[in-house]
């Protein structure tokens, strides 16, 4: 069991090391943002609703009185009128509509708290969805200040490797470039010395041709001379 906890542990490391490298928190934010704008879209219908529930009931209370003093009425007129039996059915007919006016009031006054209490809550719930858009706004600049220094930062990092690279390379081609140029010279002053020519070549035939004609040139120095000795 060990073993599997262990394991397990590594893989829910993992899996929520690729999720926070896939998530983006300022979708998140806006996810988070739209969920509580829901919320308060739902208390503002719930509040339209008890409204419009209170405003039916109030108008039925008020068609519901209108009725009770026209029977309160006519029940003043059947007893002027010596007919106690027709103001005593209006009455009666009086306490049947106060009774359900009381059930109504009641209504009226349950829907006026949950009208407040809905009141109260879209308010609180309003002031928290400006205060959190207001925060999610900045976060997410942050966010992308961040990043965009993070991007600027490799790129630098980037940039800093490959001109180190180049650097070598330069240094490298400059040390190349030495060793050819130190060659060339080397092989110039071989060249002139003779040592490279080619013993098989024309050059050796030059050379004897050269020693043939400077000992030509001895002897007839030397002839001369003895003749000018021999005038002297």
């Amino acid at each position: 069991m060990g073993v599997l906890s262990r394991i397990s542990t590594v893989v829910k490391a993992k899996v929520n090391k690729l999720l926070d490298a896939a998530e983006d928190p300022r979708e998140t934010l806006d996810y988070s943002y739209e969920r509580q704008l829901e919320q308060l879209r739902q208390v503002k219908r719930g509040l339209a609703e008890v409204v419009t529930s209170k405003k039916r009931i109030e108008l039925e209370a008020a068609q519901l009185r209108q009725t009770a003093q026209k029977l309160e009425d006519q029940a003043k007129q059947a007893l002027a009128a010596g007919r106690e039996d027709l103001a005593r059915t209006a009455l009666e007919r009086k306490a049947g509509i106060t009774a359900q006016l009381e059930g109504l009031d009641q209504q009226i006054a349950s829907l006026e708290a949950e009208q407040q209490k809905l009141t109260d809550l879209e308010v609180k719930l309003r002031t928290k969805v400006e205060a959190f858009r207001s925060q999610k706004e900045v976060i997410k600049a942050q966010y992308s200040a961040s990043e965009a220094q993070v991007r600027i930062s490799e790129a630098l990092s980037g940039l800093s490797e490959e001109m180190s690279d180049v650097g070598l390379a330069v240094d490298r081609a400059r040390e190349k470039t030495e060793r050819m140029k130190a060659r060339a010279a080397a092989i110039d002053e071989l060249s002139q010395s003779g040592v490279l020519e080619d013993p098989l070549g024309s050059d050796d035939i030059d050379r004897e041709l050269r020693k043939v004609a400077a000992g030509n040139r001895v002897e007839s120095d030397l002839e001369r001379l003895k003749k000018e000795v021999g005038r002297s």
